[in-house]
């Protein structure tokens, strides 16, 4: 069982303790105090549930998050005059820095209800947990001109911010000046992580593990029966890894489905050698989810969903790309288990192998903690996500999207099926109430909530250089 599987398991435990409490509660009300106090206390406490404390969030607000100094990262001192950055130490900045902002954040009374946030002159607006209390980090990329100038102005909204803190200036060369493989466990996984990234690289691969045919009952109430559903919904899902990435100019001779079969990779990867069936689509062989490939790989001659297949997959497409940057799941923040197995299957193909990369990138589209991560509204800054316990070797790199690519990026997202149907209805329910109450706002974009939490103004990434 993941951690996240755990912490999961823990929080629906303590919410039924809680909502037991509460129904005895509400019962002694009626009967000591008034018959119909429990009628009209039992929705309005659903509602407030609903708008205030229906977040995934399995950590205290007021715990730190856990950030070490990664060694390619310059630290200088800071002090927040009348809400101005002032740098207390001389600070020179080539601009193609990652510059991510160190702060003791404190949460007002207000702050428990309405989302916390610290406004970056007028323009971002960086959203935390409600209730914050401890370190947390902004990130200060694409504003390094009016830092340097001393005109960067910090503004807490719903929340204090301390008169010091600590910037980390990270340096680093432009990776989109060179070759980027991303390496996506599912469809729109590459476009939610790295679509600025990859859009503007100087030549880019997408390379897809998975068809991810499960959970199709979209297509189910279509009148299909669950099998025909699963490949229905893998043939689409391979179909847009190889045609969404021709958005952002991406050929589809560098655009590669695998077709290995969704939450399969861990059972695979602990028998190498024996083919792992989908769980849904009645299918032991992968090669009806490559049909739009358009070059011949090891797996194609037998199409046997096995991990030793899978590792020879890699090894001819790394060995074809030659990249210079590979894009893949974090191997810590990121729980989704084929994401795991991702980043896992890369690095083992890797060993021995007569092509290196110069760079790792590290995404998270999950997280253990919150999932709610990057918090706030479509088109906001990203700060550090929650860590609560330090990594080493890994040290932010972030790129600034303009409006146009956010708006290109949405587009990407909106052409993958899997984000196009629209959430249950008591998820809309729980969204209107808290537009209503707690002041979120949706995404212009899209219902799906991968268009708030994809479509920003940075993209975010942990680096390691080989």
């Amino acid at each position: 069982m993941s951690r996240k599987q755990q912490l999961l398991r823990q929080h629906r435990r303590n919410k039924r303790l809680a909502v037991l409490t509460g129904l005895v509660v509400l019962l002694a009300l009626g009967i000591f105090v008034q018959w119909w106090l429990p009628l009209l206390l039992l929705p309005l406490l659903w509602v407030a549930h609903e708008a205030w404390f229906a977040d995934h969030l399995f950590y205290s607000p007021g715990e730190d998050y856990q950030y070490e100094q990664p060694p390619v990262c310059a630290a200088h001192p800071v002090k927040l005059v009348d809400g101005v950055v002032k740098v207390q130490s001389p600070l020179q900045l080539n601009g193609d820095e990652t510059l991510v902002l160190q702060l003791r954040l404190k949460s007002r009374w207000l702050g428990r209800f309405l989302d916390p946030a610290v406004i970056l002159n007028s323009d971002d607006c960086q959203v935390f947990e409600r209730g914050v209390a401890g370190l947390r980090y902004l990130n200060l990329t694409g504003l390094a001109t009016s830092l340097a100038a001393g005109q960067l102005r910090l503004r807490g909204q719903y929340c204090r911010l301390p008169a010091e803190g600590q910037l980390w200036v990270v340096s680093g060369s432009d990776l989109r000046q060179k070759r980027v493989m991303v390496i996506a466990p599912h469809a729109d996984d590459a476009e939610l992580a790295a679509f600025g990234l990859y859009s503007q690289a100087q030549e880019a691969w997408i390379v897809t593990l998975t068809a991810g045919e499960i959970e199709a009952e979209h297509y189910q109430q279509m009148g299909l029966e669950k099998a025909e559903a699963a490949r229905l919904k893998g043939r689409l899902r391979a179909w847009d890894s190889i045609a969404v990435p021709r958005w952002a100019g991406v050929p589809e001779s560098r655009c590669v489905q695998l077709g290995y079969f969704c939450l399969q990779l861990p059972a695979m990867q602990a028998a190498a050698d024996q083919p792992i069936a989908s769980r849904e689509a009645q299918l032991d062989d992968t090669r009806l989810f490559r049909q739009f490939n358009t070059m011949a790989l090891p797996g194609d001659l037998n199409g046997a969903p096995t991990w030793n297949n899978l590792l020879a997959d890699l090894r001819e497409l790394l060995l074809t790309a030659r990249p210079q940057v590979l894009v893949m799941p974090h191997p810590t923040l990121d729980p989704h288990p084929d994401h795991i197995c991702a980043q896992a299957a890369v690095l083992e193909a890797l060993q021995g192998l007569a092509w290196q990369p110069e760079t790792l990138l590290g995404y998270a589209n999950h997280l253990h903690d919150n999932d709610r991560w990057p918090m706030g509204d479509s088109g906001a800054g990203v700060a550090l996500p929650p860590q609560m316990e330090a990594v080493p070797g890994w040290a932010p790199y972030s790129l600034t999207l303009d409006l146009s690519t956010q708006r290109d990026k949405a587009m990407a997202l909106g052409m993958m099926h899997d984000l196009q149907p629209r959430p249950p209805f008591k998820r809309r329910v729980r969204r209107l109430l808290q537009r209503w109450l707690a002041g979120r706002r949706a995404s212009v974009y899209g219902e799906n909530e991968f268009f708030r939490k994809a479509v920003r103004r940075h993209e975010l990434f942990w680096r390691r250089d080989l």
